[in-house]
């Protein structure tokens, strides 16, 4: 193995088997600590990104991983901290051709760290038909036109009385997806 840049600390894209990132992690640092190896592999990351999900009409805060199959890794490339990440359990490879580890620039690093902050995941399309769970429209049913996911807002066009439409505007958490039941 190569090396390009001896003894300059960057961040590499690790492969791993889907699922097992947390697992990649943690077998990596244990390897780092029991080689002694702290000076040459420093961190080991697992992108995640907060979600806010709509369950029962209730807002729920969950972690996801934004890069499912990949760990980041902050070390020096030298033939020793490359064998010790390539054979780590879980581990396919670096990202890079010919699987040779090619460092992320500092913009590469900040759009995989911070992709996805605060993401909504609405569970609600454009199209579906949605019922009200509170306000003075309380179990009224209407379909969604617009969703104003800056402002957590949807527009929703219920019918009211003789057939006649209103659209509406309102906070996420007032609906839910109508299920045929």
């Amino acid at each position: 193995m190569s090396e390009d840049r001896p003894g300059t600390l960057e961040w590499y894209v690790v492969h791993t088997y889907s699922g097992y990132e947390n697992k990649v992690k943690d077998n990596l640092e244990k390897a780092v600590e029991n080689n002694g190896m702290q000076n040459l592999i420093q961190e080991v990351v697992v992108p995640t990104e907060e979600v806010v999900e709509i369950r029962n009409g209730k807002r729920v805060t969950s972690q996801h991983k934004t890069f499912p199959g990949y760990v980041l890794v902050r070390m020096i490339i030298t033939n020793e901290s490359w064998y010790v990440v390539r054979n780590t359990r879980g581990v396919t490879g670096f990202v890079g051709p010919e699987s040779k580890p090619i460092p992320l620039t500092a913009d590469e690093l900040d759009r995989m760290l911070n992709s996805g902050s605060n993401k909504v995941d609405f569970r609600i399309a454009v199209g579906e038909e949605v019922r009200i769970l509170s306000g003075p429209l309380e179990n009224f049913t209407g379909m969604v036109e617009e969703i104003d996911a800056m402002r957590q807002k949807l527009r929703v066009k219920v019918k009211m009385f003789l057939g006649r439409e209103m659209q509406i505007e309102v906070d996420l958490d007032q609906v839910e997806k109508k299920t045929d039941a």
